[in-house]
């Protein structure tokens, strides 16, 4: 009942990006000759370590918008092929936000290297009695400009043969069949941390702390075709947002709602249980009422019949 598998004919719906980010690492390997002669051990016993010859400060932005741009994907896609793979339909809206980090991108590059002798300057200052060694590493601006980029490259993957059983095609599917046991993981991981962050001792949360049930589903909207499961998850975190109060903090019976549907979340094996029930025609109203009644809470008879949810399946199951 709780077996993931994803459909290889999704693959008709999405396209996997590969995030090619470089960043100059402002480091070079020490020399024996930066000790000044020093009695060193021999290379059988240990290896010089680096040096950093530029403040890392001025290049934390570089980091900062490469995290940006992973946190994007993690939220929008599912990690595959050494990428993300991502629905088709969202591949504009995600590369206009790609374009809009690349363009900071440019632009924090442009600013470094046009003060990148100074900046070196000032890290010798900045570190007296070591200047020899800084100086006799630096490199030009140029060799630097060189290793600062940022882009991506979007690729549709599709079978080799059309062959069913093809071996050719053995190791894409079983890659394929992960995606939604991967996308599931991500909301585990998802709730996880925002339960130690947000949740865990609290006897009140901001609105702030919905902030990862918003994009858990998002994600389920975004990637309903991979699992028929996925939708339920959707609709019972929406179901739980609706019933919260639209200002203010979270407190009583609304916040042991949400800690008990965040613990839910954490559980893909009672999460997959919930999403069956769902479809089989119990109300999200009467699962979230169980998590303010400890006795109930693990309960997944159907009590409340609604009408069945409308999946976007896409033709693949």
């Amino acid at each position: 009942m709780h077996q993931l598998k994803t459909n290889p004919q999704v693959l008709n719906c999405l396209l996997a990006l590969k995030l090619d980010v470089h960043i100059w690492a402002a480091r070079r390997k020490l020399a024996p000759e930066d000790f000044d002669h020093a009695k060193l051990p021999p290379e059988q016993l240990a290896s010089l370590g680096s040096k950093k010859i530029c403040n890392p400060a001025d290049l934390r932005i570089f980091s900062t918008l490469k995290s940006r741009a992973v946190s994007l994907l993690n939220r929008r896609g599912i990690k595959f092929l050494g990428g993300w793979a991502l629905p088709e339909a969202l591949s504009d809206e995600l590369i206009q936000e790609l374009e809009d980090i690349a363009a900071e991108f440019a632009l924090a590059k442009k600013n470094f290297i046009a003060h990148y002798d100074q900046s070196i300057k000032d890290w010798i200052k900045d570190n007296p009695g070591w200047s020899k060694i800084i100086a006799g590493s630096t490199v030009s601006a140029d060799h630097v400009a060189a290793r600062l980029s940022f882009d991506w490259q979007i690729f549709k993957v599709i079978n080799p043969s059309q062959q069913k059983d093809s071996k050719t095609n053995r190791g894409l599917n079983e890659q394929v069949e992960k995606l939604a046991g991967t996308l599931f993981y991500d909301f585990s991981k998802s709730a996880k941390d925002s339960w130690e962050k947000s949740y865990l001792n609290k006897t009140e949360v901001t609105r702030k702390a919905l902030s990862p049930l918003k994009n858990i589903m998002q994600k389920c909207e975004d990637m309903s075709f991979i699992e028929p499961r996925v939708t339920p998850v959707s609709s019972l975190i929406k179901a739980a947002l609706d019933k919260l109060p639209k200002r203010g903090v979270i407190i009583g019976a609304d916040l042991l709602m949400l800690k008990g549907l965040m613990n839910l979340l954490t559980n893909t094996k009672e999460l997959l249980h919930y999403s069956e029930a769902i479809l089989n025609g119990r109300s999200e109203t009467s699962i979230l009422s169980g998590f303010s009644t400890p006795h109930n809470v693990n309960s997944t008879n159907p009590t409340t019949k609604k009408p069945t949810l409308q999946l976007q399946s896409l033709g693949l199951w």
